[in-house]
């Protein structure tokens, strides 16, 4: 073998061994680029599945702020299995996101988590939906009877207050018409009598007291036997007694004297004597006239010593 073949042969040689060095490390550099390519695949999918987790939390956050809004409103559902039902989806989702955060395992997995957080949440919103609407209705509902109920309420206002009226026109009629049957007098007098029968400006020479006056004509009151009752105060406004109780306002009233006659809805005179017993006082008298439960007349006299 002469040089210039060796020279070929390990020129030659040299060449393979390059161009296979050279083939190795493109498929290192490949291999390298590759797991490269792999890894940011995988750190993106990473990512993807992150930030599908946060949107899903957030809408399982919003969801339950929703339903948490109208809580206090569950007494009004009739429907208990809402409730029910919400709290075994919230549990669900709660669980999906509990193993999420505490164990890490690889994207497929956690893929698969994600897919059934998906699931659970669309459940959840499709019951929170479901229970709002229910909660709407109800609420609905509810200012419907409000408003029958105060239109209820104002009729009622309304009834009352005509029954009221009704009842005090019924009342002052009823008193009108008592009072147009009350007695009337007219000339109501007091005298002092000595023991000859005479007026007696002398109060304490009085020996008889006379109450007189005139019952005026009425048609509307009853006709018949009258009770017409004297009452006498001294000065120091005490009862000269002697004479019958009579009845007004359920109450027991002691009299002077009593005088009874017919009434024929015409005028008729009418006087009352009562027998002094003791010395009288100077000063004014009361003077007061009863008869069918109504006090007719009440005035003062002064007599004079």
């Amino acid at each position: 073998m002469n040089k210039t073949q060796k020279i070929i042969i390990f020129g030659g040689g040299g060449a393979v061994l390059c161009l296979i060095a050279l083939v190795i490390i493109l498929i290192v550099n490949n291999a390298q680029r590759t797991e490269q390519v792999n890894e940011a695949r995988a750190e993106m999918e990473s990512l993807r599945l992150a930030n599908d987790r946060l949107a899903l939390t957030n809408e399982f956050n919003q969801l339950n702020a929703d339903f948490s809004q109208y809580e206090d409103q569950q007494i009004y559902l009739k429907n208990d299995s809402l409730i029910q039902q919400y709290n075994e989806a919230r549990l669900k989702v709660e669980g999906l996101l509990a193993e999420l955060d505490e164990q890490k395992k690889n994207n497929a997995a956690n893929r698969k988590r994600i897919k059934e957080l998906e699931g659970e949440i669309a459940t959840l919103k499709g019951i929170v939906k479901h229970y709002l609407e229910e909660i709407r209705r109800l609420g609905e509902e509810n200012e419907g009877l409000r408003q029958e109920i105060a239109q209820v309420n104002e009729k009622n206002e309304k009834l009352t207050s005509q029954v009221t009226q009704a009842t005090t026109q019924n009342r002052e009629l009823t008193q009108t018409v008592k009072l147009a049957k009350k007695l009337n007098i007219t000339g109501l007098s007091f005298q002092a009598y000595n023991k000859k029968g005479k007026v007696e400006k002398n109060i304490t020479k009085a020996k008889q007291l006379g109450v007189s006056f005139i019952v005026s004509p009425n048609n509307t009151a009853s006709a018949g036997m009258k009770d017409f009752f004297i009452r006498i105060l001294t000065p120091e406004g005490v009862l000269l007694g002697g004479g019958e109780n009579f009845e007004m306002d359920g109450a027991s009233i002691a009299a002077t004297a009593k005088r009874q006659m017919e009434y024929a809805n015409e005028e008729l005179s009418v006087s009352v004597y009562w027998d002094v017993n003791a010395t009288l006082t100077p000063g004014d008298y009361t003077v007061e006239v009863f008869a069918d439960g109504y006090r007719l007349a009440s005035r003062h006299f002064t007599m004079k010593k």
